[in-house]
Parts: C-alpha cells; structure tokens; sequence
C-alpha cells in the first residue's frame, strides 16, 4: 500500500498565518503539521508516500522532508494548482499508485491514542474496497457524516447535513483499494465546483465494498484548520508530551520502531537537532535502548 498526503489548498481560515507560508508547514507545537499525517502512514507501515502540495510551497516540503530516506521511506511530490476536492487527490497521484491500494490523509489532521498503530496496520491490509474511520462529535453538521443501519453496516453518507441522523463524522484518513483513481474521474463537481470524497464513498457503498472502522473513547483526531483547532491540538501535543515525556509524530523513533531504520541511522541524525528539545529528546532515545522494546497491549502507541 502507498500513501498521498493532501497538503495543498488555500489556508484561508488561518490567513494571515498562511499568507506566506503553506498550512501545513505551521507548528502543531513542536513540529510541523505534516509531520504527524506523515507518522500516520509510518504507523500503518506506509513506506511509500506522496506529498501533493501547491506550486508555490513545493520547495519548501521538499527542503523539509526530502527523499524521505532519513526515515526510511520513499517520498515523492506532485503540485494540486487549485483545491478542486479531495479525490482529485487520487488522480493527480495515479501514476505514482500504480494500480496499488492507497491511504489518503489530509495533512491538517492529528491522530493519536491506544491501540492505533494495530488498527491502522490492519486497515493497511485491504486489498478490496474502501474503509472509512468515523468519529463521534457533537456537531455533526460540520462533517461528512455516516449513517449505520441495525446491524452497523454504512447505511447512508451526508455531507455536511442540516440534521444529522448520526454523529459519527467522516475523519481525515481513508483507505482505497486500486480503484479509486479511476472511480474518481468519473465523479462530477458538486454545487461548489469541487470533486466532493462522500461521493468517491457513496460508489464504493453502491458497490456493497464500504467498510467502517470506528475510532472511540481511546483515540483523539484533531483537525488543525482554524486558529481555534490549531492552538487546541497545539495544547493537546503539549500536555501529552510534558506529561508523559514522549513525543508524539517523532518520525526518527518511529521509522526506528517500525523497523525503517537502524538505531545507529538514527543517532547519525542527532547533529541536525543537536540544541534543541527535539534533538535532546533523540539523544535520551539512542542513551535508553530499552524504549525498542515492544508496546505492551493496551499501553499508548507514541505517535
């Protein structure tokens, strides 16, 4: 499976944050926004990625994430000249799929919580079909949202509804399987002029290939895209961190966990953060080689 990271569009609810600067190269505090999408995929055990991002911040991801070989993985970049919907998202990535099943996340979107890594591993595997991860929220209003009949299959799919028949939202993550570039050119522009990814959904519930995934209590998705959000998932990464004295979306210990790189590959990447926090952080990672040790059931997953 291969990943697509949407990092493009306007930013205009941070403006004038991103007058100059894309948004999802802000600070979610301590790192930039996309890193955690990014940690995302790596926990699902995505190694190939594409970043799709606007013309004008193209050289500013690649100068901050590169090839991705420090972490193992395999980066490549393609430019979205205007925020024309999600699934124009697979379109633009269609020759780097390759014909493979593809996550897609939204590079604004922060995931964390115990038992993650398993649930996105597993979803990873699919082969046939879409899956979805749904979130309860108390203003469904503001989301594509999913309907579940009696027997918690996906019922129905509203964008955006004045009356909610549920509160489940529709989050920033999906999985695809090789199909869906192709299933979505055949869409058509909504009323606002955009490729709209309820109706990329909506053909794969027609076709009876739609899985949900339901995150609960356990697990936090955050969604970074006004002042207000973006300074809550800041606070949220701050509390967890200081408590905890973990990070979340470090991408050095993550590729290490995962196995995408050898410890002493992640002690050669010290001197890049040596003086800061972050670098202080990856040298009592390489000092305490116990932190390798496996994640006991039921502990958190660092993210």
């Amino acid at each position: 499976m291969k990943g697509v990271i949407l990092a493009g569009g306007s930013g205009s609810r941070l403006r004038p944050l991103t007058r100059v600067v894309s948004k999802q190269l802000l600070p979610v505090y301590d790192k930039p926004m996309i890193y955690y999408p990014l940690s995302t995929l790596m926990l699902a055990g995505i190694r190939e990625i594409m970043v799709i991002t606007t013309p004008d911040d193209l050289d500013r991801f690649q100068g901050l994430l590169g090839d991705g070989s420090q972490w193992g993985l395999r980066i490549e970049y393609a430019t979205q000249a205007s925020p024309d919907g999600l699934p124009q998202g697979l379109i633009i990535a269609e020759r780097f799929l390759a014909g493979a099943p593809s996550c897609l996340v939204l590079g604004d979107n922060v995931f964390f919580g115990t038992g993650l890594t398993p649930i996105l591993a597993s979803a990873a595997t699919l082969t046939r079909g879409a899956t979805v991860f749904t979130y309860p929220v108390k203003d469904p209003e503001r989301y594509g949202v999913v309907q579940l009949a009696a027997d918690g299959s996906v019922l129905s799919i509203e964008e955006k509804p004045q009356r909610a028949l549920s509160r489940l939202a529709i989050t920033g993550i999906y999985f695809f399987d090789g199909d869906a570039p192709a299933i979505a050119r055949t869409l058509a522009p909504s009323a606002r002029g955009e490729l709209e990814i309820t109706d990329l959904l909506r053909e794969y519930l027609r076709r009876g290939t739609l899985s949900l995934q339901r995150l609960g209590r356990g697990v936090a998705w955050l969604d970074t895209g006004t002042h207000q959000s973006l300074l809550q998932a800041s606070d949220f990464v701050r509390t967890i961190e200081e408590r905890q004295g973990l990070k979340i979306a470090c991408l050095e210990e993550i590729a290490c966990r995962q196995g995408f790189i050898t410890l002493d590959q992640l002690r050669a990447q010290i001197d890049t953060y040596r003086g800061s926090e972050y670098g202080e952080y990856l040298i009592r990672l390489a000092e305490e080689a116990d932190w390798l040790a496996p994640v006991a059931p039921g502990q958190p997953n660092v993210v």
